[in-house]
């Protein structure tokens, strides 16, 4: 009688087989193209429990797993001031996707809940503060951070309307400061691919349990997006290929 997958197995196979087109091979495309991974390294992978950064984390075990490449991974958690079932939530889902999560605690919502000025901001930067710190006291060399393709597209034209300059996420940048080097493996997967995916495998996630979450000016650059590609349905594309050729 043929064994029924568990679940975490039937996710793996699938980003393997089924959704080679939409995951695995962009995921694979960005990693060489730019070098993201090579022998020695020690990455942490960030994970926030969302959909992005779970399905970063399966890709990068299954890379491991498939590489001639040696290299380790730490999936590493911070707990930024979850409540008590988000916590739980987190760790059971991470347990269901074997995923050897190592979680430590800060403070960063309460502080940033209780500024005036921009807690957004306050609330990234703090979060890159402490994982670049944890990494590093791990011995990591890089972290992993999962944006991806409509990520680098708004952020993009976020410093652009809001900012007025140019800015681009790098699939790959080596923060002097720190001595760590921050990589972005799923810089070519789509949101449409990764979504599909969670909704088609009824992949565990925490969603975002951030106080500001549909009330920023991602969400109205995300809008933006949506009403002008009604018009012009290659915009992203064109806006990516735009990035890519910044000097």
């Amino acid at each position: 009688m043929k064994r029924e997958m568990e679940p975490y197995q039937l996710i793996e196979r699938s980003i393997i087989k089924k959704y080679r087109k939409e995951l695995w091979t962009p995921f694979i495309v960005a990693v060489k193209r730019y070098e993201l991974i090579k022998a020695g390294d020690k990455i942490a992978v960030c994970i926030s429990g969302g959909k992005d950064s779970m399905l970063m984390a399966k890709l990068m075990q299954e890379l491991q797993r498939h590489s001639d490449v040696p290299f380790e991974l730490v999936f590493l958690v911070m707990d930024p001031g979850y409540n008590e079932i988000n916590r739980q939530k987190i760790e059971s889902n991470a347990e269901l996707l074997h995923i050897p999560v190592t979680i430590f605690e800060s403070n960063i919502f309460s502080v940033a809940n209780n500024t005036d000025k921009n807690p957004c901001y306050l609330c990234a930067r703090m979060r890159r503060g402490h994982l670049y710190s944890k990494a590093k006291e791990l011995g990591c060399n890089k972290i992993a951070l999962g944006h991806h393709f409509d990520d680098a597209v708004e952020t993009f034209l976020m410093s652009l309307l809001y900012e007025g300059r140019i800015s681009c996420f790098e699939p790959v940048t080596y923060l002097s400061r720190t001595g760590i080097t921050q990589i972005r493996p799923m810089l070519y997967v789509g949101e449409q691919a990764i979504t599909h995916f969670a909704e088609k495998y009824e992949l565990p996630v925490v969603h975002n349990v951030c106080p500001a979450d549909k009330h920023t000016k991602r969400q109205e650059v995300k809008e933006l997006i949506v009403s002008l590609q009604a018009q012009y349905p290659d915009l992203k594309s064109k806006i990516f290929g735009a990035m890519q050729r910044q000097p």
